[in-house]
């Protein structure tokens, strides 16, 4: 057996914690921090005949200034079901119709929900890190099975501490973007 059986451990392993981080800033969108924020509905599930759909994909979101959102579906019926989605994603916002669109104004967050939104923040990236941990544990365990399959032992070890490296080095971006939104989501 040789060497790129390693690089490829490797380089896989790499991309799933890649698209970890990817995954987390995705999410760490989702977080209003003051001023609105469209991404805060990509996660929003609004029950479009019979299918669970994000609102962005059933109605127009805009952000007209830094304390209003516009959400203006492009089927009038789902007006009441996109305020019951809102009201249920406890997101902090008030829906408003007027038989045409939804407005909702953007309140400014207190100090508790901000709390509260670092915490999730925080949770997020926990989640992050978990993915990046059990990539790192998966290319071990592969590598360990080739070097059972005849890869030289010292090629494993070296695999192992490439990956320990990534590891690291994705922890810390995953710190890095949490550092951050926790400063955006606590700045007044």
């Amino acid at each position: 057996m040789d060497i790129s059986k390693q690089v490829e451990v490797i380089a896989s392993e790499k991309e799933k914690m890649h698209r970890a981080l990817i995954h987390l800033d995705e999410e760490l969108k989702t977080f209003r921090a003051g001023k609105a924020n469209t991404a805060v509905f990509n996660n929003v599930m609004v029950d479009y005949y019979g299918n669970p759909t994000p609102i962005p994909q059933i109605a127009s979101v805009t952000a007209p200034d830094a304390k209003t959102m516009l959400l203006q579906p492009w089927d009038k019926k789902m007006i009441p079901a996109i305020e019951k989605a809102i009201m249920a994603a406890n997101i902090g916002f008030t829906p408003q119709n007027n038989g045409e669109h939804i407005r909702i104004n953007v309140p400014p967050l207190t100090e508790d929900r901000r709390r509260d939104l670092v915490k999730r923040v925080k949770a997020s990236g926990e989640n992050a890190k978990i993915s990046i941990r059990n990539a790192r544990r998966d290319g071990v365990e592969l590598l360990k099975k080739y070097q059972k399959d005849g890869l030289p032992e010292d090629v494993v070890k070296d695999g192992e501490n490439t990956l320990q490296k990534e590891t690291e080095h994705y922890n810390k971006k995953v710190d890095e973007a949490l550092a951050f939104k926790e400063k955006e989501i606590m700045t007044v």
